[in-house]
Parts: C-alpha cells; structure tokens; sequence
C-alpha cells in the first residue's frame, strides 16, 4: 500500500508539471520598447495598437519612449532585454535598416540580432517644405532653387542616421545638390524646424507630417513610394518627378529579442493577425498617411534585408557613418 501510494504521487506531480510549465502567456504587463520621441509616427502606431493588444492578451502594455542617435539607445536597450516573451521592440527603417548601414560599431547584426513578428505600418516618406521660406511648387523647381544657391540651404532630420537624414542624402546624390544637413532629436523637433523655417525643407515619414500638411503649415511636394498613393492622388513621386527610380519605404513592425518563445511569438503574430479585420483602426492609419500591413515574420524579415542593403550602398557611395 505504501508502494502504490508513492507510484500515486510521483504520477500526480508528473500531470502537474507540464501544467505549471504551460501557464498561458501572458501573466503580467508587456514592455514595447519604441526607439523614437513621442509624437513620431512609431509613438503613434504603438498609442493605436496597444490598447488592442491589451485587451486581447489581458494584460497591460507599457510604451517605453528610449529615443537618441538615430534609434539605437531604444534597439540595444531591446537587444540587452531577456527573451522571455515581456519585451518587444517597436522598430522602423532607420533603427532596424539604415543603423547597420552607418554604424560600424553595433554590438548586433540587425538582420538576425531579432525575431521578426510582424510589420504594422507602411507607407511613403514625403518631401515637405515651409511654403513662406521656401516657395517652390514642385521637386522640380526646388532642384532649381537649390541649385542656384549652392550650400545656402539647411535641412532637418530627426539625427544623423535617421530616415529623414538618409532620404535626403540619396535625394542629394541623385540630383547633385549642396544641402546643408541639421539635426534635430527626433521627428517631432525635425517638423517644428521646418514648420517655422528654420530648416526649411526635410523628409519626414508621411505619418508625421499629415497634420501639418492638411493644416498648410508646411507643402507637401512628392512622396518616395514608385506609385503615388491611393489617399494623395494628385501628390506625384519624386521617382515621375525627374529622379527616376527614387524610392525608399517607410515601415515600423514588432520584433523580439531572439531566443523568445516560439509560442509567444505565435501568440502574439496570430493577434496581429486579426487587428487586419479592424476597419477603424485601418482607417484611423490611413488618415495619417500610412497602410496597415500585418504581415508574416519571413516577409519582414525580406524588408528588413532589402532595406539594409539599399542603404548599405548609399552610405558606402555619400561616404556616411555615425559614432
């Protein structure tokens, strides 16, 4: 009788085990670490998706804002974070494409540093420009404009590295122009430079500068995408307009640090998953000028290749790195 009583026990906490191993993810608050100042169009995408999350998963989800040298602080401080399935990063394309392209020194490989879950937002970035300092009704008159004044005109970025400061570089090198680039701490400083003229002209993702564009504080002259956008049909293309083949791709999308989970990952993307039925949260994408786009891990993981190479290339080209 003792025997059998053992055998009992040793078998009910065999049945127990798995059970404790397997309490459902998650079991408390989720970090989203955001490599950009609030108010930028990722701040925005995480402001949109969390409390759908939240309420889906039942558990809180924290933004956490670490902006600084073109979104680094935020992806090492992602880099550095246990892959225990309660920190994730909210990347773009400058933190997750063009840092490997300008940075020599990144303690990680961006394109395999990561888990790739999903893209969520993609869309054109924009060339805007203050329409009191600089009156110019096209890309092709600014060329103009910048021509004439060789080196007498700044733009702003949001830090060197950053998408904004990469964009205009390759409009530079495509077009041979002299601008001068200033750097501002992040897209919301970089659309207040332009809005009160103090550089007059920048890229800027399409979803950060709506507001500003519908309110006339600042032009909207061509957005980067190879077509124009369904929402801006009468916006032209910098590509149709006279830099053919002009384009880059502004996207942001969640990864994890690597070794996570694979049921959390799944977990979550099949969340993701069913956000692409949330009409009001496309629509609510679409007036800041951008297109939800959940999409498998292997294809962002494509994104995240294309566009290091892309950038790889013009860096080496314009001569471009960062400390």
């Amino acid at each position: 009788m003792i025997r059998r009583r053992h055998l009992l026990a040793a078998a009910a906490a065999c049945t127990a085990a798995p059970a404790l191993a397997q309490a459902p993810w998650p079991t408390r608050p989720i970090r989203f670490i955001l490599p950009d100042a609030p108010g930028a169009g990722n701040d925005t995408t995480a402001r949109l998706v969390a409390p759908l999350l939240e309420a889906a998963l039942g558990q809180p989800i924290v933004v956490d804002n670490r902006a600084g040298a073109g979104g680094r602080i935020g992806v090492e401080a992602a880099f550095r974070s246990a892959p225990d399935g309660y920190t994730f990063l909210l990347g773009n394309a400058g933190s997750n494409g063009i840092n490997a392209a300008i940075y020599r020194d990144l303690p990680y490989d961006l394109t395999n540093a990561f888990e790739p879950v999903s893209l969520l937002v993609v869309g054109p970035n924009a060339l805007i420009v203050n329409p009191r300092a600089l009156p110019v009704a096209s890309v092709a008159e600014l060329i103009a404009t910048v021509r004439a004044r060789p080196g007498g005109l700044n733009y702003a970025s949001a830090g060197v590295g950053s998408s904004a400061h990469m964009n205009m570089e390759l409009f530079k090198n495509q077009a041979g122009l002299d601008i001068v680039h200033v750097p501002y701490r992040g897209a919301p400083a970089l659309v207040q430079a332009v809005i009160t003229g103090e550089a007059p002209l920048a890229f800027a993702n399409l979803v950060n500068v709506m507001p500003q564009v519908r309110s006339g504080e600042v032009k909207l002259l061509a957005v980067t995408s190879m077509t124009r956008t369904d929402d801006l049909p009468q916006t032209p293309t910098v590509h149709e307009s006279g830099l053919p083949g002009f384009e880059t791709v502004a996207w942001n999308g969640l990864l994890a640090p690597r070794g996570t989970p694979a049921t959390v990952l799944e977990r979550l993307h099949g969340e993701l998953v069913k956000l692409r039925g949330n009409a009001d949260l496309q629509a609510r994408v679409r007036l800041l000028g951008g297109t939800l786009q959940v999409s498998s891990p292997a294809e962002f993981q494509q994104r995240i290749e294309r566009d290091v190479a892309q950038w790889k290339r013009l860096a080496q080209a314009a001569n471009i790195s960062a400390q």
